[in-house]
């Protein structure tokens, strides 16, 4: 707003208010005078600039963006920690610490004998890929086996300033009231774990309620992150009777998102590489699209697998200068999922 106001600016609109029998030359005593007042001028406008950037939350930073959304009682998701499912040989007391790589864990609660859920104590989304065997970090007697073997609820991480933006500005858009669409949507959203979306009215007949979720991690949610939010929202056994944070008289049914397994089919012109060299990269690059379709569930009424898609993404791989013929689980053509399902890779056949 005030970039036109530069050094050069208010020194000219200084000396211009000056007669000109007074000496103005650089060097002479009125324009060192004249020059050390414009230089502070100039600061004090930089500054000015930089208080109406943080005023407005289109271009606040981190901090000041925060302090805006908290006059609407909008804050940014914390970090939060990793749930994993552990299976020993025998019951191990609450509490018990092991590690697994550079990682440690802590048994927080029993699932079922030998099961339990292990929080990562790290927090973030570090502890969502990692699994196998883990070993105690204090001696746990009678214990021969420890292995990490399901994610249940994906940690976390901070939510990323630009990510906070749009959803404040979007939550200043929604009306969320008394378990309409907006209010189970940033209900749902605020709880650990979920990474999407979408709620139906009636489909099980008056005062019910769907809502169907995605995890954070843009995957198939577990039983436990199903399980949690159906007790959040409206636990079973005091269906409809406002226990939960859905009104009284909705009785609500979360469900999560089906995944459809699709295999693809690739006849490649390539030259200086072998189909074996480059099918990590394709299933990566593969992969990485359907990871961007997932995202897109919760804003979208159904997904559309495409081919030509696929096929583009191909040619930024090197040695690959063509994609001759290609199909989708066996279709030469797009696939069209229904609206509560989202594309997972399964194999990747590839021919030259």
């Amino acid at each position: 707003m005030f970039e036109h106001q530069s050094f050069e600016t208010i020194v000219e609109r200084m000396l211009s208010r000056i007669s000109n029998d007074v000496d103005k030359r650089g060097g002479a005593i009125i324009y060192d005078a004249s020059a050390m007042t414009a230089k502070e001028l100039q600061e004090m406008y930089i500054a000015l600039d930089g208080i109406i950037l943080e005023t407005f939350p289109e271009t606040a930073s981190r901090p000041n963006l925060i302090r805006r959304a908290e006059e609407y009682g909008v804050y940014p998701y914390e970090a939060t920690y990793t749930i994993l499912k552990g299976v020993f040989n025998k019951d191990i007391p609450i509490g018990s610490r092991f590690s697994l790589g550079e990682l440690n864990y802590i048994a927080i609660q029993r699932i079922a004998p030998k099961e339990y859920e292990m929080q990562c104590e790290t927090v973030g989304v570090i502890g969502n890929t990692q699994f196998g065997a883990l070993i105690p970090i204090e001696y746990i007697d009678g214990l021969e086996t420890a292995q990490l073997t399901e994610l249940l609820i994906p940690g976390e991480d901070e939510e990323l300033t630009e990510d906070f933006r749009r959803r404040f500005f979007l939550t200043r858009k929604q009306i969320p009231y008394g378990g309409n669409r907006d209010d189970y949507t940033q209900k749902v959203m605020s709880i650990h774990g979920v990474g999407g979306v979408k709620s139906y009215r009636t489909p099980a007949g008056g005062g019910t309620v769907g809502i169907t979720i995605i995890d954070s991690d843009f995957n198939a949610p577990s039983n436990v992150l199903i399980e949690e939010v159906q007790t959040i929202l409206d636990p079973v056994v005091n269906s409809g009777e406002g226990l939960g944070v859905a009104p009284y008289g909705h009785r609500v049914t979360v469900s999560g998102i089906e995944t459809v397994t699709i295999n693809v089919y690739l006849k490649l012109v390539i030259s200086s590489v072998t189909l074996g060299q480059l099918q990590n990269e394709i299933e990566e690059s593969i992969s990485e699209y359907f990871l961007s379709l997932r995202k897109e569930w919760q804003n979208s009424n159904f997904i559309i697998v495409r081919q030509l898609q696929i096929e583009s993404r191909l040619l930024d791989i090197g040695g690959i200068h063509d994609v001759v013929a290609s199909t989708i689980n066996e279709q030469d053509g797009n696939l069209i999922l229904a609206h509560n399902q989202v594309p997972i890779l399964g194999t990747v056949t590839l021919d030259a």
